[in-house]
């Protein structure tokens, strides 16, 4: 299987019949892991780089969850492939800026991927949709076990598994959450909620990880500690805190509504009307649009059944999604275009508002 036929295929995160969550879009947990006696790949000169490459394929290709996997070299890879993985959360940025013996490996569901020469020489990472935290980390560990019989790690008895960055010395293990958070963001109690959670050991990230910004209210909530403590212990403690803070987001909703509902519903209505009519969309203004709908169909004023297709569109609005669609490559004018007529097809036959069920709820 080819990484081309890869994202042609469905998966878990982007079929439609798969979304039947409300707050939490998607659980994701990765491992940093690295070969013992080998140069960090920061460090390594192309042939060590090189060597480690193949012995992480190789090793890989027998793994009971990669078996049929597609796999890559990043330099085999498209600047359109590069930045459809990057949309799907399968590849960092930094994957994708790489050059010279880096590469990725993707199990056909696109549920696990595994990153080889990016910041450490594996990156494991398993995607569930929804909160299954429990399930992504039996997942993960039983391909990590895997790997470990077949690859001899880094480690010590003392500092646990060793990493290039020293933030990620112990499990190496960062579990995260992303999260749809319109009515804090529109509260006005997201930096509350920030400061909160990083007084907890926690960080709060943007749609896409560390430096990006929170297009559509989507947050990643990870763990910011992996020295001193077990997984279990950290997937429990983010666990908890996932719990407390899909509770800030229903009391902001149950406010928003008593206080000021007219303002709630007209910014709902604005966005299904612009959906509808739009000639010209910014990735960005699309996806906080989008995220109105999301929360109008949270609300019981569209059907459940479409937050399917809103989720769908989330990804499928994103430049390289696009552009693929599309069959070509285009500036970001044009994109907007685009943009603007694939949210109008989809929303021509959209369900219609019923905003009376507010009042009836």
């Amino acid at each position: 299987m080819t990484i081309a036929d890869l994202l042609a295929a469905p998966s878990e995160l982007t079929d439609t019949a798969s979304s039947k969550t409300a707050i939490v879009l998607m659980t994701r947990i990765r491992l940093a892991r690295n070969l013992d006696g080998r140069a960090f790949p920061g460090r390594a000169k192309a042939a060590q780089r090189a060597q480690v490459l193949a012995a992480c394929r190789d090793a890989l290709a027998t793994s009971t969850p990669m078996r049929r996997a597609a796999s890559a070299a990043v330099e085999e890879l498209s600047d359109l492939d590069k930045q459809m993985l990057i949309e799907r959360h399968l590849i960092s940025r930094e994957l994708g800026g790489s050059t010279g013996h880096s590469g990725v490996v993707i199990n056909r569901e696109q549920t696990v991927s595994v990153m080889i020469n990016e910041e450490d020489h594996l990156r494991l990472q398993v995607l569930r949709s929804g909160l299954q935290l429990k399930k992504a980390w039996a997942a993960i560990d039983g391909l990590d076990s895997e790997l470990e019989e077949r690859l001899d790690y880094a480690f010590s008895p003392t500092l646990g598994y060793l990493t290039a960055c020293p933030t990620n010395l112990g499990t190496g293990m960062r579990a995260s959450a992303m999260m749809h958070l319109p009515s804090l963001v529109i509260s006005g109690q997201m930096e509350r909620v920030v400061r909160a959670v990083n007084q907890l050991g926690l960080v709060v990230r943007g749609l896409f990880g560390e430096g990006s910004d929170a297009s559509g209210s989507i947050f990643q909530i990870s763990n910011q500690t992996t020295l001193g403590e077990t997984e279990e212990q950290i997937l429990q403690r983010l666990g908890s805190v996932l719990n407390t803070i899909n509770e800030h987001e229903l009391n902001a909703r149950a406010k928003l509504l008593e206080t000021d509902a007219h303002k709630l519903l007209d910014k709902i209505g604005r966005a299904y009307g612009i959906l509808q009519h739009n000639h010209l969309l910014s990735s960005s203004e699309a996806m906080n649009l989008l995220s109105l709908l999301r929360l109008g169909i949270d609300l019981g004023i569209f059907p459940a059944a479409a937050r399917a297709v809103v989720d769908r569109l989330l990804i499928e609005c994103q430049p390289g999604h696009l552009q693929h669609a599309a069959k070509g490559t285009f500036e970001p004018g044009q994109r907007d275009v685009l943009r603007a007529g694939l949210l109008r097809s989809e929303f021509a036959n959209f369900a219609k508002p019923d905003f009376m069920v507010v009042g009836r709820n």
